[in-house]
């Protein structure tokens, strides 16, 4: 009896590949931008050059020269997502996928980040920055149709960034720093083991070798450390108007963990029949690589007056550093390769900014944010699709040394849609998803 190695390979790759994935109300792919209040509030339209955002240690090194003393920073925004599917499956025979439709897979999810600035007396300014630039958490009912392609998935990307900058001239200055990462991720699904043993001539006798009829369940984890590095440089040809380059480097994981697998008595009693399939389906390391891609940032802001600003933001990613995701087994399973074949992605956002008195500072963008994703390899775990941002924002300066920032931002995707082939079953429709974010941060100098 021959039993095909496929299915774990695919279910352990399918799920690493979810568990890069971010739903369809975050950035593109699976990138979290999310890592300052105040560029929250104006799309993150001139982040990197605006004025007193100690997130800069991140986008743009180079303007920390910009900073007097100690500064320090902490920002909070929160994701509230809603992300329901609207569509259908079938199985192997064509039959319709029993379940529901998951429910809301989205959850309310904190995103942190904590920033420290410190202008030495002889120019040369440091900063180190904790902040989260990829991750996710999503979670569909366990019994819903889609159970075959996606469960849960919790990523967690957390990275430390050590920063320097100096000024080169009046208007010119530099900046570079050394990023440490690390990765955690834990992912499941169900796995329809009907349809692996009726996809087996030996095997498709026994009464239970029909589709949806013995569902078992994977589960994945692992975890990895990386290194990047950023450098920025900033042009102010006048007093009113700032220009950032900024460049963050590729970081290269290569995650290792466990897979568990929950087989059904009787189908684990077939696989133990033969000494060749009693080794498939067994608890055991597994591993992957993946390489987050890099961004390069063009921002600028210009002040019109002394009270009212303009700014603007384009970022490319390169998610086409993402080709496959190759999944390799301690066990005797064969690799799996998974295709992604994503193409780097525009990031465009146009934002204003107005002082309305001593206190408070208002401030909005819009954005338009490309995916990376295309039908053809679209999964359930990633019913990405181009979106908008609306966002709004203020500064309240408490005092000389306090300030504190608010913001609420608003993303749509375009259209986002399945149609999925995988294991014998197929997904195909609509989702329904849309977010809301809130931001509040804190900043004190001294």
């Amino acid at each position: 009896m021959r039993i095909s190695p496929i299915l774990p390979a695919s279910a352990l790759a399918l799920g690493i590949l979810g568990a890069l994935a971010l739903v369809p109300a975050h950035a593109s792919g699976f990138q979290l931008k999310e890592n300052s209040v105040k560029g929250l509030g104006a799309a993150f339209a001139g982040s990197g050059v605006n004025e007193g955002d100690a997130s800069v240690v991140v986008n743009n090194p180079a303007s920390m020269t910009r900073f007097e003393g100690t500064t320090v920073q902490a920002d909070l925004s929160v994701i509230d997502l809603s992300y329901e599917f609207k569509g259908s499956g079938t199985d192997a025979f064509g039959r319709p996928l029993t379940g529901g439709d998951g429910g809301n897979a989205g959850d309310v999810t904190p995103v942190p980040a904590f920033s420290v600035i410190h202008k030495l007396d002889n120019g040369l300014a440091l900063g180190a920055m904790v902040s989260a630039p990829f991750g996710l958490k999503t979670e569909y009912e366990p019994d819903w149709q889609g159970r075959y392609f996606a469960d849960t998935s919790d990523v967690k990307i957390v990275n430390l960034t050590f920063s320097a900058a100096l000024d080169i001239t009046e208007r010119v200055s530099v900046g570079v720093g050394a990023v440490y990462s690390k990765a955690d991720v834990t992912l499941s699904k169900a796995i329809d083991f009907g349809t692996l043993l009726y996809s087996n001539p030996a095997t498709r006798p026994l009464p239970f070798a029909i589709p949806q009829a013995r569902d078992g369940h994977a589960s994945v984890e692992g975890d990895d450390t990386g290194f990047g590095w950023i450098a920025g440089i900033t042009f102010r040809p006048t007093d009113r108007f700032s220009l950032g380059i900024s460049h963050q480097s590729e970081i290269d994981y290569d995650l290792r963990g466990n897979v568990e697998w929950q087989v059904p008595g009787d189908v684990r009693a077939v696989f133990n029949s033969s000494p060749m399939t009693a080794q498939l389906f067994q608890n055991g390391g597994a591993g992957a690589r993946l390489t987050t891609p890099s961004t390069t940032a063009i921002v600028a802001r210009y002040d019109i007056t002394d009270r009212f600003a303009m700014m603007a933001n384009w970022t490319k990613t390169g998610w086409s550093s993402l080709e496959e995701v190759r999944i390799e087994f301690d066990g005797p399973d064969a690799d799996s390769v998974e295709p992604f074949e994503w193409q780097d992605t525009d990031f465009v956002s146009l934002g204003g900014e107005f002082k309305l008195n001593e206190a408070w500072t208002l401030r909005g963008g819009l954005a338009i944010d490309e995916t990376p994703t295309s039908l053809a390899h679209r999964t359930p775990r990633l019913p990405d699709d181009d979106r908008r941002w609306y966002t709004l924002g203020a500064t309240w300066q408490v005092s000389d040394a306090l300030s504190m920032d608010f913001a609420f931002a608003r993303l749509e995707p375009k259209d986002p849609k399945v149609d999925y082939s995988s294991g014998g079953s197929t997904i195909t429709g609509p989702f329904d998803g849309h977010a809301n974010l809130f931001g509040v941060s804190a900043q004190y100098r001294f």
